[in-house]
């Protein structure tokens, strides 16, 4: 029996668990696929939004606006990745500078640093600008961040704080009883006295097990991406916005923090929860929307496109609430963009508004803080001789495009929920993110989970269930077949 059980690991739920650990309850984690963040917590804009564009008045405008404040020091005190880069909205017509206008307002009525730009003081800051931008807002508090590296810090240390997380547990049927919830998955059993349904585009499912109720509706919608390479010289500094629409924020130009950069998303909906195939029409789409806001785009240094469903909810906004015919039953439900940039705030709504109210909340006294992954490209040369002097393991350059190390994706492995697959360390540490996305560093990377698991590399996942890499050893004494099952 748990006080407290999450279903959903992305970043809502790695936010609940982290906060929750710090009180003195019994919590535990459900998550249905093999690793923390896999879903849109992973395929998604990686934005902190300044908070400009929500709707007055609902939970997306008061929670955005909160969390973008919060940002800056849990990244901090997690040690990852948070870089302030400003952002600019641009218009390209006069009926597009009626809504600038709007969103400036807005911004302004939030108590959110913004500023009008002329297009020529636009072009001026941001060279690659296209010609027909008329006029922009900035927005200086907006920041880039890695949302699946949050999720797993914030993981890590609520494990070190005896949060329990179940990985592969997908929730079949929830039962009540008077005093507790069974949750019932593929093999297991759980009792708790309080749910938090934290489960993506899968929340409406997870609801309807306890209710008959359709209190809301998810409606997944599908966004597709380009990742380019590094660039000698970035094209933009600042995440560039079109004037949004009915169907979002629009086609971005996102720097990310390592120097790539990010196109996209296009907004298509889907009725497969599990659809994440990108397509020729929807990258074609964004490519031809990029253009309208950038110019100079090198699409010939792209190097992975992506796919992502984000939980769009019928009413327009965030669903957070005990539901009202299900007792100690709390919905997280509906959280699309600005979810990212919320996600502090959303936490810290569920503690403050709903479960203090009803549960005993007594602060532990001690918590345990998580150590970083040292990040050796960053370290100095003499820090770097140290390093290697204690352990050689850091000479090792296991990938070459993003100059990761073995002493890197050893700790990836070894530390508090770590990484059991391909995918799983290149979350953790980046090898198979860069130009060659893991033509060179792939295997390596197998061996060593292998070595470090005690099993055949033959057994070594991509990601969940059913997806080995390499189906045969060669006659070749020692030697694995790369060729893909």
């Amino acid at each position: 029996m748990v006080d407290v059980t999450i279903i959903g690991a992305g970043i809502i739920g790695s936010f609940l668990a982290h906060d929750l650990s710090k009180y003195q309850l019994r919590v535990l984690v459900l998550e249905k696929d093999s690793d923390v963040a896999n879903e849109a917590s992973m395929a998604n804009s990686a934005i902190v939004h300044a908070g400009h564009d929500p709707k007055d008045g609902t939970l997306k405008a008061k929670l955005n606006v909160r969390g973008n404040r919060m940002y800056e020091t849990v990244c901090r005190d997690l040690g990852v990745s948070y870089q302030r880069t400003s952002a600019f909205v641009v218009s390209t017509s006069k009926e597009e500078n009626l809504i600038l206008e709007q969103l400036y307002k807005q911004a302004s009525d939030r108590q959110i640093p913004v500023s009008f730009l002329t297009g020529a003081e636009a072009i001026a800051k941001e060279k690659n600008l296209s010609e027909t931008v008329i006029r922009a807002i900035e927005l200086p508090t907006t920041a880039i961040i890695y949302p699946w590296e949050v999720a797993i810090a914030l993981m890590e240390e609520a494990v070190l704080n005896d949060v329990t997380v179940c990985l592969n547990q997908e929730v079949r049927m929830i039962t009540k009883s008077d005093l507790y919830y069974e949750i019932h998955t593929q093999n297991q059993t759980y009792q708790s006295r309080y749910i938090i349904n934290a489960a993506g585009v899968h929340a409406d499912d997870i609801y309807r097990m306890v209710s008959p109720k359709h209190a809301f509706r998810i409606i997944p919608r599908k966004g597709e991406y380009y990742v380019l390479d590094r660039l000698p010289e970035p094209l933009v500094q600042r995440v560039i916005y079109p004037v949004p629409s009915a169907l979002g924020k629009g086609v971005l130009v996102v720097p990310t923090i390592h120097g790539n950069l990010l196109l996209g998303p296009n907004s298509s909906i889907t009725t497969q929860k599990d659809e994440k195939n990108t397509t020729k029409e929807a990258l074609d789409y964004v490519r031809r929307e990029v253009s309208k806001t950038v110019r100079n785009i090198p699409m010939n240094q792209v190097i992975r496109t992506f796919a992502g469903l984000r939980p769009t909810g019928e009413s327009g906004d965030f669903v957070i609430e005990e539901a009202q015919d299900a007792e100690h039953f709390v919905n997280v439900a509906c959280i699309e963009s600005p979810g990212i940039a919320s996600a502090p705030a959303i936490s810290e709504y569920v503690l403050t508004d709903i479960l203090m109210k009803q549960l005993s909340m007594i602060k532990k006294e001690t918590y345990q803080r998580r150590t970083p992954i040292l990040d050796c490209k960053n370290l100095s040369q003499t820090e770097r001789k140290e390093l290697v002097k204690r352990d050689k393991t850091y000479a090792n350059v296991i990938c070459r495009c993003e100059q990761i190390t073995e002493g890197e994706i050893l700790d990836a492995i070894r530390r508090p929920l770590g990484a059991k697959s391909v995918k799983g360390v290149k979350k953790r540490v980046r090898p198979g993110m860069g130009r060659c996305q893991g033509g060179f560093c792939e295997p390596r990377v197998i061996d060593i989970l292998a070595r470090e698991l005690g099993i055949s590399a033959l057994d070594i996942l991509l990601d969940g269930e059913h997806s080995t890499l390499l189906m045969a050893e060669t006659k070749e004494e020692g030697c694995i077949s790369s060729e893909s099952v």
